[in-house]
């Protein structure tokens, strides 16, 4: 096999280009570090942590309002919410894919609430599934 001298001064010069890429690289990096970027990548954690927890009450809410209350975090969201509320409130979710309805428990039976009752409740079963699946994240 020949080894032309062209082909290694071709070789040689790739791999001298690559070298210095990859030391720039390496200086971008540390002056990057060095800069405060870090507190990007803190925030970054901090965004996706909160998504997940946002996704978690939405399913938490959802299993609340179509399935009912089966199980421990949604029995707790809804107890801190009748104790918050002071009385029992009722979800009925209609099977046509229409928008939930909140009743109140009265002595002459479940009476539905009016419209911005029903966004203040709706709005505080928010904050206490978020806070409640907050709690319990690591």
């Amino acid at each position: 096999m020949v080894v032309h001298p062209v082909n290694v001064r071709l070789m040689l010069r790739t791999y001298g280009k690559q070298l210095t890429s990859a030391k720039r690289l390496a200086r971008f990096k540390r002056a990057l570090a060095l800069s405060g970027a870090q507190d990007q990548v803190s925030i970054s954690r901090e965004a996706k942590r909160r998504e997940l927890v946002e996704r978690i009450a939405q399913e938490v809410i959802e299993n609340l309002l179509v399935n009912g209350q089966e199980n421990p975090v949604v029995t707790g969201v809804l107890e801190d919410l009748e104790l918050d509320l002071g009385e029992q409130v009722l979800f009925d979710y209609p099977l046509d894919g229409g928008e939930v309805h909140i009743l109140r428990q009265t002595e002459e039976g479940p009476r539905e609430i009016d419209p911005d009752e029903k966004m203040r409740i709706l709005r505080r079963l928010w904050e206490i599934t978020l806070d409640r699946v907050d709690g319990t994240m690591l």
